[in-house]
């Protein structure tokens, strides 16, 4: 907890409580639980599929508790910047989030995994990482920084192009691409490219401006952020795609941990039940993106077996080599995920 933090709290247990609006506070009030995301916002029924999400678990976990517990969904950073999400989780500074896991890799170089080029290759694997001993394993680190796991969440990526398509690794050559982790920049410089780091709602004015010549990320950010309006080409992630990324709903260890049994059981209950909802939308967003640059007059590309083959085995001398040398705990991370390949 910073210094000026610290002070606000002194402050607020000596001062009486109707004297504070109460969105000067981001953590948990009585029976409410904050819940951020960068992505835009919609309803329960249009829009984002990881907003919708939210706001579905939201409704599920207020009928179940007849009240007692509800969630508010803060969409489009709007809460907190994007980056300050995981941090503040792992502080208990906010409930819960709905983020790219490998966001927290500065801080926890383990959850890098979940955009690991090459370590994921199609949605049947990543749904097999929960029970496996790769989830366990990842479930444990984070609970042992503060987070909890509440639904587990994959979707395949993409790449939005302004002209000219990324498919093969020579393809990057000399672009200035975001490719959305450390592991994952590793590639593309292997590849030819200069990568440059950005979140997934800042891509567009970077495209738009010519800062940035591509971009990968989910097929659902690809529709939500509207970059068929900044780029021609698209590299969809249906069919065949060389990495998945792990987009979990969490929660603060130190909120839940504050909240009666039964409460708890609801929230991982209902979280479970939404990781269903989470897989059709993704899959349905992995097919709905071509359609999108296709009207916009754009081009989508598809890849083959042969070209996910050359850039995992890219990522396998780069990516892969620089995260298993970290540390023990890496190494054994890196292991217990290539035995679900």
């Amino acid at each position: 907890m910073n210094e000026s933090r610290r002070n606000i709290l002194k402050g607020l247990a000596a001062t009486p409580a109707l004297a504070f609006a109460p969105n000067l506070l981001w953590a948990q009030t009585a029976g409410e639980l904050k819940i951020s995301h960068q992505f835009p916002g919609g309803t329960a029924t249009e829009g984002d599929f990881r907003d919708r999400l939210c706001r579905r678990f939201s409704a599920e976990i207020a009928k179940r508790t007849n009240g007692a517990l509800k969630g508010t969904v803060y969409p489009g950073s709007s809460l907190m910047k994007t980056n300050a999400q995981f941090s503040s989780v792992r502080k208990g500074a906010l409930d819960m989030t709905l983020v790219p896991l490998s966001y927290a890799g500065g801080e926890v170089p383990e959850t890098n995994i979940g955009l690991m080029p090459g370590i994921v290759t199609s949605y049947e694997q990543a749904v097999s990482w929960k029970k496996a001993e790769i989830g366990k394993a990842l479930s444990n680190i984070l609970a042992d920084k503060g987070v909890l796991i509440v639904s587990w969440i994959w979707q395949a990526g993409g790449v939005a192009s302004r002209v000219k398509p990324i498919i093969e690794p020579e393809d990057a050559k000399g672009l200035k691409v975001r490719g959305g982790s450390r592991e994952m920049d590793m590639v593309l410089k292997q590849a030819g490219a200069t990568v440059l780091t950005l979140p997934s709602n800042e891509i567009y004015a970077a495209m738009q401006t010519g800062a940035l010549d591509a971009a990968m990320t989910s097929s659902t950010s690809l529709i939500s952020f509207r970059l068929e309006e900044v780029g021609k080409a698209l590299t969809t992630g249906r069919g065949k795609t060389y990495w998945f990324m792990f987009e979990p709903l969490l929660i603060s260890r130190a909120v839940f941990e504050k909240l009666p049994k039964a409460q708890q059981d609801v929230i991982m209950a209902v979280g479970a039940e939404m990781e269903a909802f989470a897989l059709e939308g993704a899959k349905a967003d992995d097919q709905a993106v071509a359609a999108v640059y296709q009207k916009a007059g754009g081009k989508a590309y598809d890849m083959n077996d042969a070209t996910v083959k050359r850039w995992q085995a890219i990522a396998r001398d780069t990516a892969w080599k620089d995260f298993a040398g970290k540390n023990e705990s890496c190494a054994r991370i890196l292991k217990l995920a290539e035995a679900t390949l």
